[in-house]
């Protein structure tokens, strides 16, 4: 089923309603988004296969955020495109995200907006997107 060039995305997130949505989204733009509930999954298939993308729910309870970039660098070549959404009135943790290194921080309600019109660019592969 996948091919190892194939444009894939990774959702960390422990809210499956959601999950569902987002990965519900990418089929209906014929893309491929694997929703991983615990972060050692979604490294072990970050490193399989090298991701262009990980979206992750700031909220989910086990992220160390810093922490888990650092072992993506560590790991991946290329590093994937990071896009993290958390709570609007969480004001400090979209702050160190946008700190952290991740390339798209929203509020939660603004990921929802810009999903089915970014999602595309944001699963690209790095060369074919202009950088921001």
């Amino acid at each position: 089923m996948d091919k190892p060039d194939e444009v894939m995305g990774l959702l960390l997130t422990d809210d499956m309603i959601f999950s569902s949505r987002i990965t519900g989204t990418a089929q209906a733009l014929g893309l491929e988004i694997k929703p991983m509930k615990s972060i050692e999954s979604l490294k072990t298939l970050a490193r399989e296969r090298n991701p262009t993308c990980l979206i992750i729910d700031l909220s989910h309870p086990e992220l160390q955020l810093v922490k888990l970039i650092r072992d993506l660098k560590e790991s991946s070549s290329p590093m994937p495109r990071l896009v993290a959404y958390g709570s609007h009135v969480d004001s400090a943790t979209l702050r160190a995200a946008r700190e952290a290194g991740c390339d798209v921080v929203l509020p939660r309600s603004q990921f929802v907006e810009q999903l089915s019109s970014q999602l595309s660019q944001w699963l690209a592969p790095p060369d074919s997107s202009p950088a921001h």
